[in-house]
């Protein structure tokens, strides 16, 4: 700006120059002699240069002023271009941040991959005892074919506590059929159900055929069940049940003898369940298995399948 005053400063020193030296003096003269006006007025040689450079002036005036505006507009657009250039960069800075916060140690995802695995060892657990029971029924379905498809591994010698306080073994059972089941003493449901269900069923089959099945429990949780405890339990179902505790290590042979599942589960201190296979034993007088009989036979089934098997069993030894 100061560059175009001070050129239009000198352009106006150029025009009074050039008006000065262009018009003519007119000076009264008190005479008779009427001067004639001269024809040509000599310039001075320095207003003359003035005014030959005049149209120069003009021109290079108008040229700065054309780059001036021109530079201006380049700054301009070069200012616009670098505020877009960091607002782009501020954008894909804020996006890499987003990411980084998205993509930080803890996340849905790794939360669902932690339900996935629970829920995958919980599926490998009851995979793992169903097909547990799937081997004692493929057993028992061998041995209903006859003994010449010979017997299942079930049963075996054990060495226990009756809830007498007597020592007992498998050989205390010789000579009377016996209908075995494996439990605990603190069961909520399950337990006492299938003890009311066999305790009514010996009784039926007693009543119909006039034979006596002994009815024993075995505990798979001798730390709690005392022979106090199981004395006290056997009571509540049928008076000629006899209960069978002991140390853990023999328990744990008989269990494995049985092939009997048993494990500990929501332990809280002294309070806890333990999960176990739902099954009875039928066992002869030789105290060798026959068959089994799940949860799903209620008393009119269990009675039935063991008249049944007892007949067979008659049968084969004629």
């Amino acid at each position: 700006m100061a560059t175009v005053l001070s050129k239009t400063s000198h352009l106006r020193r150029t025009y009074r120059l050039f008006t000065t030296y262009t018009a003519s003096p007119l000076t009264p003269h008190f005479s008779n002699h009427i001067p004639r006006p001269p024809l040509h007025h000599h310039l001075h040689p320095s207003a003359l240069g003035s005014f030959t450079k005049l149209p120069r002036f003009l021109s290079t005036n108008a040229a700065d002023t054309t780059a001036k505006i021109g530079t201006d507009s380049t700054l301009k657009e070069n200012a616009q271009s670098d505020k877009e250039k960091k607002s782009s960069d501020d954008s894909h800075q804020s996006s890499e941040q987003g990411k980084s916060v998205r993509g930080g140690p803890i996340s849905w995802l790794s939360f669902l991959l932690l339900i996935a695995t629970g829920a995958g060892v919980i599926f490998y657990y009851d995979q793992e005892k169903k097909r547990h029971i799937e081997d004692i029924n493929a057993s028992s379905t061998a041995v209903k074919q006859g003994p010449s498809a010979g017997k299942a591994a079930i049963g075996g010698p054990f060495n226990l506590i009756d809830h007498n306080g007597r020592p007992v073994t498998e050989k205390d059972f010789k000579g009377k059929w016996t209908l075995i089941y494996f439990g605990f003493t603190h069961c909520p449901d399950i337990c006492p159900d299938e003890l009311l269900k066999l305790a009514a069923a010996i009784d039926k089959i007693k009543g119909k055929t006039g034979l006596e099945i002994v009815p024993v429990f075995i505990s798979v949780d001798p730390e709690r069940d005392t022979v106090e405890q199981v004395s006290e339990y056997v009571k509540e179902f049928h008076p000629k049940l006899i209960g069978l505790t002991g140390d853990p290590d023999e328990i744990k042979k008989a269990a494995r003898a049985y092939r009997v599942y048993y494990m500990k589960t929501e332990e809280e201190g002294s309070d806890y369940l333990v999960d176990h296979s739902i099954i009875m034993y039928l066992m002869d007088p030789n105290m060798e298995f026959v068959k089994f009989f799940g949860k799903n036979n209620d008393v009119d089934a269990l009675s039935e399948g063991i008249i049944n098997e007892i007949k067979q069993y008659k049968k084969a030894k004629v």
